[in-house]
């Protein structure tokens, strides 16, 4: 019998480890415009995030936002935005993605709390949706169609 993790990377899929943490949130690492960071993977998240603690340390370019940013447990809070930049996620890797920054710190207070690292960003489901994402809840794994 074919496994998942064999039928997906026949059909062209990488797939990507990983790592349930203690606030029980998967962490991913990523990489944006050639710098590696860890990020939660967000399923609910429209869209990808960087904290605006990490303008420099990903070479974003930036322009204030009209968006007002909602999560869980924050909202109205304000935005911007930074486009065309390169991510990459195991061997997936697109240009032209942008990514919304906002203040993190209610995110990373709360992993800080729980014993869990501190993040540099959320992936979300852009991201999901344009590398057609499947997760493996089971086995811990993240696959993308290449």
């Amino acid at each position: 019998m074919e496994t998942l993790k064999d039928f997906l990377i026949e059909k062209g899929y990488s797939k990507v480890k990983l790592k349930l943490t203690k606030t029980n949130h998967f962490e991913i690492k990523a990489t944006i415009n050639g710098v590696k960071g860890r990020f939660i993977l967000d399923t609910g998240a429209s869209s990808s995030c960087v904290g605006f603690e990490a303008i420099e340390r990903f070479n974003l370019n930036v322009k204030d936002s009209e968006i007002k940013a909602v999560g869980a447990g924050a909202s109205d809070m304000l935005t911007q935005i930074s486009t065309s930049n390169a991510i990459k996620v195991g061997k997936w890797k697109r240009k032209r993605v942008a990514l919304i920054l906002f203040n993190l710190s209610h995110v990373n207070t709360g992993l800080v709390n729980h014993n869990a690292d501190p993040v540099d960003g959320i992936i979300g489901a852009d991201i999901l949706k344009k590398g057609k994402g499947i997760i493996d809840y089971e086995k811990k794994y993240l696959y993308l169609k290449l």
